[in-house]
C-alpha cells in the first residue's frame, strides 16, 4: 500500500519566486497560461486588481501553486479568484496533499482579505467544495498537418462559409504593434457592446501583449483596409488559444469571423502549435453552436467555489436573467459612451 505524501508547507510567493514558478508551470501537466506569473501581473497592471500566488513546497521543491486575483467591485462585490479575468487557472499541484493544503491556505487568505468567496476556474478540485457543472464547455482539438487538411477537417457546412470568406478579397495581418492593438480594441469594443457587455480596459490587452511577448499576438481580418474581425491569442505549450476576439457588424456580411479563425489555425501551425483551444462557451448559446459547427466536441468544465457562511456566490455572468434589462440597455448605448463607461465596470468583473 503506497505511503501518502506528507503535507507540504504553503507560503505566499514573492517576486524572487517567479522564475521557479514559471519553470514549475511549464513542466507540469494541466497547466494553463493563466498559471504563469505574467498573467497575474498583466491583470494587476491593466485592471488594478492585486495579484497573489501561494506556493506549496516540500523542502526546496515546488509541488503546487495557486495563482489568485483579489477582485474589488462596487457593483459585484469582492472575491478571490483563480485566475482573475481567465477561463482557467485553479490549483496546479503534483498530488492530492498539495491540492488540499493550497485550498485551505487560499481560503485563509480570502478570509484575511475580507473576500466572502474563493473561485477556482478549473484545475484540481478540493474535497468538500461546491462544484459548478453543466454551465460551460471547452472546445479543443489537434491541428491538421497543413492548410488543405485543416480546411477538410472542418464540417461541410462551415467549410463552405470559410470558402465563401476566401472569395471576398479579405486580407489578414498578424502582429502586436500599435496598428494591431488599435484595430483589435476598436473591433472588440464594438463587438462586446453589441452583445450588451462592458469592454475591458485597453490597458489589460496591452499588458498581456507586453508581458507574454512572443507568446501572444493579434490577428486582424480587413476588407479594403478596414478591420472586420480581430482576435488576441495566447500560445502556450504547443496550444493556440484565441482569447479576446470579435467582429464588427459588417463582419457577418463578409464572413470576417470565419476567415479569422481559419487563418488563425494556419498561423498557429506555422508558429509550431499542434493544438487549437477554441475556449469556453456557455451551453445553449450561439458561441457554443458556432464552435460545434467547426467540428469541435464540447467537453464539460467544472469550477469550484467556497463561500463564507451567510454569503452567496457573486453573479457576474451577463447571460444571467437578473441582468437582462441592463444588457438590453447597454446594447443601445452609443459606442463612444460604452467605451468610456465600460472599462470602469469591467475592471471589477474579474
Amino acid at each position: 500500500m503506497p505511503i501518502p505524501a506528507r503535507a507540504p508547507a504553503v507560503r505566499a510567493a514573492s517576486r524572487n519566486d517567479h522564475g521557479r514558478i514559471e519553470a514549475f508551470v511549464r513542466d507540469t501537466p494541466g497547466a494553463a497560461p493563466f498559471h504563469l506569473p505574467a498573467w497575474g501581473e498583466a491583470v494587476a497592471q491593466g485592471c488594478g486588481q492585486k495579484a497573489h500566488c501561494l506556493v506549496a513546497e516540500r523542502g526546496s521543491t515546488i509541488v503546487g501553486i495557486l495563482p489568485l486575483t483579489e477582485v474589488h467591485s462596487g457593483l459585484f462585490g469582492r472575491a478571490l479568484v483563480s485566475a482573475g479575468f481567465a477561463v482557467g487557472g485553479g490549483i496546479l499541484a503534483q498530488d492530492a496533499e498539495a491540492v488540499e493544503a493550497l485550498a485551505e491556505a487560499g481560503w485563509r487568505l480570502a478570509t484575511r482579505l475580507s473576500c466572502p468567496s474563493l473561485e477556482l476556474r478549473g484545475g484540481a478540485l478540493p474535497a468538500g467544495w461546491h462544484v459548478q457543472r453543466g454551465t460551460y464547455a471547452g472546445f479543443a482539438r489537434p491541428l491538421a498537418g497543413d492548410d488543405a487538411a485543416e480546411l477538410l477537417a472542418i464540417p461541410r457546412k462551415q467549410r463552405a462559409e470559410v470558402r465563401r470568406a476566401q472569395s471576398f478579397g479579405l486580407t489578414v495581418e498578424t502582429g502586436s504593434a500599435e496598428r494591431d492593438r488599435a484595430a483589435h480594441y476598436a473591433v472588440y469594443s464594438e463587438s462586446v457592446r453589441n452583445l450588451g457587455t462592458p469592454v475591458f480596459p485597453r490597458a489589460l490587452f496591452d499588458a498581456v501583449l507586453d508581458r507574454f511577448g512572443t507568446e501572444a499576438d493579434i490577428l486582424t481580418v480587413r476588407r479594403e483596409g478596414r478591420p472586420l474581425s480581430s482576435v488576441l491569442s495566447l500560445y502556450f505549450g504547443g496550444t493556440a488559444m484565441p482569447y479576446w476576439g470579435g467582429g464588427t457588424a459588417d463582419a457577418r456580411t463578409w464572413r470576417g469571423n470565419d476567415m479569422m479563425y481559419f487563418a488563425l489555425m494556419n498561423h498557429a501551425r506555422q508558429r509550431g502549435c499542434t493544438r487549437f483551444d477554441f475556449g469556453r462557451s456557455k451551453l445553449g448559446t450561439g458561441a457554443f453552436a458556432f464552435k460545434k459547427n467547426w467540428g469541435f466536441d464540447p467537453q464539460p468544465l467544472e469550477y469550484a467555489v467556497r463561500v463564507a457562511d451567510g454569503s452567496i456566490p457573486r453573479e457576474i455572468n451577463p447571460l444571467s436573467p437578473r441582468y437582462r434589462l441592463q444588457v438590453d440597455a447597454w446594447r443601445r448605448l452609443p459606442l463612444a459612451i460604452a467605451n468610456r463607461l465600460g472599462p470602469v465596470i469591467a475592471r471589477g468583473l474579474g
